[in-house]
């Protein structure tokens, strides 16, 4: 009894030091992590408020012509915004539903040993540089676009919004079948008790379960989808215009700062004006996380 005391003690004593050191550690690295996304709000903040002494908020934010090499500089980001949240909602359109129903799949139907397969592979999608889509975007589905529906370019918002879509697959995939495999056996078991089938026990026990994790998967996917810059850059098209339909050409706010800012004078207008479209950027995530929270915590009140 003493010998077992004694053990029972050092155990305490040592997972209550493990527990300390892992704490701290948390802390620490969380308290880091937000001195960077401090420091990174601050330099952006720095470097884009000189651009007002060039243009106005309003000028800036609804502005239509983008000529920054003007003099005096048309700094309008109207165009750019609109591309940008049509390419993310386009995306998403494409991306979400297809990632849900490959998770589905291989957590609620698929065969273990299918399974075992189609999620590694789902996986090693996600490992793919975002360059490579970028180029099979310029080389084989902009020439296909091109000749299919007879336009004069294949580089367009549909272009950029399906690969997009495609890169979404992966991590939405991936996290969502993870929620969907932490749902408790229990509950399956309980409904199919009751009498219901496979997919009413999916739609209806499974799927509310795990949405809050669902949406975060969703929100990851999205926000990959607002800050990738290559794909975009290289199959968008890059006309800074809004597009009145899904074949017209566009340039979002990641691919205008890539393709401009290395050739752009330091302390410039032009200059200010891209760390501006950063801050835009920035806030767009805010907001998209903003209201992901509210969605996540209203489910779980119901």
């Amino acid at each position: 009894m003493k010998k077992g005391k004694k053990d029972r003690a050092v155990y305490s004593h040592f997972g209550g030091l493990g527990d300390k050191i892992a704490a701290r550690t948390a802390l620490s690295v969380s308290t880091v992590c937000i001195l960077i996304m401090g420091f990174i709000l601050y330099f952006l903040v720095k470097e884009s408020l000189p651009v007002l002494e060039a243009a106005t908020f309003s000028q800036l934010f609804f502005g239509m012509d983008w000529y920054p090499q003007e003099a005096p500089p048309a700094l309008g980001m109207f165009p750019l915004i609109v591309s940008s949240l049509a390419v993310t909602f386009l995306s998403s359109v494409v991306g979400l539903p297809v990632s849900l129903a490959i998770a589905i799949f291989t957590a609620e139907i698929a065969p273990r040993s299918l399974r075992g397969v189609v999620k590694p592979l789902l996986e090693l999608l996600g490992f793919l540089p975002s360059i490579v889509f970028g180029f099979l975007g310029m080389a084989v589905t902009a020439p296909w676009l091109q000749e299919r529906f007879g336009l004069l370019t294949g580089l367009n918002m549909a272009n950029a919004s399906a690969l997009l879509g495609i890169m979404m697959i992966p991590i939405v995939g991936s996290l969502a079948d993870e929620a969907l495999c932490a749902v408790p056996q229990e509950l399956r078991g309980a409904s199919y008790a009751l009498g219901a089938t496979r997919w009413e026990t999916i739609r209806r026990v499974v799927l509310p379960s795990a949405l809050p994790g669902i949406l975060s998967a969703s929100l990851l996917g999205v926000m990959r989808a607002t800050g990738e810059t290559m794909v975009v850059l290289m199959a968008a098209g890059g006309a800074a215009i809004i597009p009145r339909s899904l074949f017209d050409p566009v340039r979002p706010l990641t691919s205008t700062i890539a393709a401009e800012m290395g050739e752009t004078p330091v302390g410039s207008a032009h200059y200010h004006a891209l760390f501006f479209a950063g801050l835009i950027l920035l806030l767009i995530t805010l907001a998209i996380n903003l209201l992901s929270s509210k969605i996540e915590a209203k489910s779980l009140k119901l």
